[in-house]
């Protein structure tokens, strides 16, 4: 399937590793110029370069360094992207996961972060890119959330709290932008296998007194896939929403973990 996507310009957050990572290079594949940010700028300078061996002819790759809970950073990044590329046509919002906590172990600092990292970034991104689209009358945003955003996890209380906003706010906006062209839609993946997920496992595993290995066996065997996902299957998803071929889906929230979550909505 074609999907439109050569010469599009796509900013993908938080891509020098995991989901952002495979996402971005998927779009780079199927010809889109791809702009990726993170804090670590030697991890990013190498994704970068990776993404670019493997990108489809003519599809260029530009790295910012840039700390998205820093309001300046966030201006400085699609800044860059507009003087550079000169359009802006899809944004993959994503950032890194608040820590696993009980409620009681978290003070208001730790609160106020996990709040600028995962939702205020993502509003201050989609504020940056919105003016762009319009004139443009053509856009995709893609936000990328987490299963809590509809089934709750008790030791991820800041993202169980946070991330049900942001579905909240991405139906709002395809409300008032779909008619110009700018589809917004949210992905909320299960459980995929990356350093997040390792890291999560591995405090979860020493609250249950077995080792990580076993811990992502167990909760393989609960998901109906039998395994976790690969952010390359999540990437797919979100290309696809980036796409010509996604001009009727907007307002929506498309799960990819296996058929873990358990409602129907």
């Amino acid at each position: 399937m074609e999907l439109g996507l050569r010469n599009r310009l796509a900013i993908v957050c938080a891509a020098s590793q995991g989901l952002g990572k495979a996402t971005a290079t998927l779009f780079a594949q199927e010809g889109a110029h791809v702009v990726i940010c993170s804090r670590d700028s030697r991890r990013l300078a190498a994704a970068a370069k990776e993404i670019q061996g493997i990108a489809a002819s003519g599809a260029r790759v530009l790295a910012v360094t840039a700390d998205l809970t820093k309001p300046a950073h966030i201006k400085r990044l699609f800044r860059t992207a507009l003087r550079t590329f000169g359009r802006i046509d899809v944004l993959v919002t994503n950032a890194g996961g608040p820590p696993v906590a009980a409620f009681s172990d978290l003070d208001d600092r730790t609160w106020q972060r996990g709040i600028d990292l995962n939702l205020m970034s993502t509003i201050r991104c989609i504020r940056e890119v919105l003016p762009v689209m319009q004139k443009q009358q053509w856009g995709r945003i893609i936000n990328i959330t987490s299963f809590v955003a509809k089934q709750p996890a008790d030791d991820l209380v800041i993202s169980s709290t946070v991330r049900p906003g942001i579905l909240g706010l991405s139906k709002v906006l395809a409300n008032r932008f779909t008619r110009e062209g700018i589809l917004v839609n949210s992905v909320a993946p299960g459980f995929i296998l990356t350093a997040r997920q390792q890291e999560i496992g591995a405090v979860r595993a020493k609250a249950a007194g077995i080792t990580p290995p076993e811990y992502l066996e167990k909760l393989g065997k609960t998901i109906p896939a039998g395994r976790l996902g690969s952010p390359e299957e999540l990437a797919s998803v979100i290309v696809f929403l980036g796409s010509e071929r996604a001009s009727y889906i907007s307002g929506t929230t498309v799960n990819v973990d296996g058929g873990f979550m358990k409602g129907i909505i």
